[in-house]
């Protein structure tokens, strides 16, 4: 696991409320402070039309700092040759490959003119699965970028195996980009960061919060519950869950007040997080969701979160799972039963 010098603090914080009387207590690690930001990115690009608009949604975002942009192409080799006639034109193949993908490189170093980034290529050659993570830990990338050939449901949920796998294995955060249907003249992006006030919300807000969005950017900041309302669609009188959320939300939206002034509110109640957040994206025609994936050690770090799964599978538009500060500095499960509880 990639580690960096930047410093994190986390805070253990106790939550109470009661629903139908029986009270519930959730131990919340807080993410106080640290200097890290977004500086590296790993864009990796195949020549197909999904990977041509990953880059252009990579480019199309404004940064206060420069951003390196290294552009991956992966030339994927048998782990077998049986004979020197199919060696021979393998390497012919792999030639020609390599050619396209640094002819293809100036296509995408076009796409980055003016954009406040440095960009430079590499060309690897390997598994595409695991080269593009091992690419990303030797360069130290915060970001990497996945273009998704897809917007069907039968192809969502498909996921191409590269998209899944560097979602699920990656050290940093991952964007996945998928096909817009949107003129980019008909309107700004829509934005939705989903938050329910643990460290993996705050951590996304923090990353999210160091885009320079631009003016028009319609921004929403979801938090789906369960099981606020009774059977009637009453809010339970004996709960406090939802003023609890409602607190989180205000706070988040008064943390991208810098960025985003008017972003919008909402609670959901939705027996499936993962649906509910869906259903809330397909509703809304949003452009991007944001989801803090919850910090895993071990082997857990290989399981991506069901919440995070199932968006990534089911939306309709594009994903960006943050992980980036939930593995700087220090490990906040350890931190954690050292801290003092409030």
């Amino acid at each position: 696991m990639r580690q960096s010098a930047h410093s994190s603090v986390w805070h253990a914080r106790k939550v109470l409320f009661s629903i139908n009387g029986t009270p519930f207590a959730f131990f919340f690690l807080e993410f106080l402070q640290g200097d890290s930001e977004m500086h590296k990115v790993l864009l990796a690009v195949d020549g197909s039309a999904a990977s041509d608009e990953a880059a252009y949604q990579v480019a199309c975002l404004a940064h206060h700092d420069r951003w390196d942009v290294t552009v991956l192409t992966v030339v994927q080799r048998p782990y077998r040759l049986d004979s020197d006639g199919v060696v021979e034109a393998f390497e012919k193949a792999c030639d020609q490959d390599r050619e396209f993908a640094v002819e293809h490189y100036g296509k995408i170093s076009a796409i980055f003119d003016g954009a406040n980034v440095s960009i430079g290529q590499r060309i690897e050659n390997g598994s595409v699965n695991e080269t593009i993570i091992e690419t990303a830990d030797e360069i130290g990338a915060d970001l990497i970028v996945v273009g998704a050939k897809g917007r069907s449901q039968i192809s969502r949920v498909l996921l191409g195996s590269v998209s899944d796998h560097v979602a699920t294995h990656a050290h940093c955060s991952v964007w996945v980009v998928r096909p817009s249907d949107r003129e980019v003249t008909e309107r700004g992006s829509r934005v939705c960061l989903t938050y329910d006030g643990r460290v993996p919300s705050q951590a996304a807000l923090k990353e999210i919060a160091e885009i320079a969005w631009r003016h028009d950017t319609e921004f929403h900041v979801l938090c789906v519950a369960s099981y606020l309302y009774n059977f009637f669609g009453e809010l339970r009188e004996d709960s406090d869950a939802a003023s609890q959320y409602n607190a989180y939300l205000k706070q988040a939206q008064e943390q991208l007040l810098g960025v985003a002034p008017q972003a919008q509110t909402h609670l959901l109640e939705s027996e499936h997080v993962g649906e509910g957040i869906v259903m809330f994206a397909e509703q809304n025609d949003i452009d991007l969701l944001v989801l803090g994936e919850t910090p895993r050690y071990g082997l857990s770090r290989f399981l991506l979160g069901s919440t995070s799964r199932y968006a990534l599978r089911h939306a309709r538009c594009s994903v960006w799972i943050t992980r980036n500060r939930l593995f700087q500095g220090a490990d906040p499960v350890a931190s954690a039963e050292q801290a003092v509880v409030e």
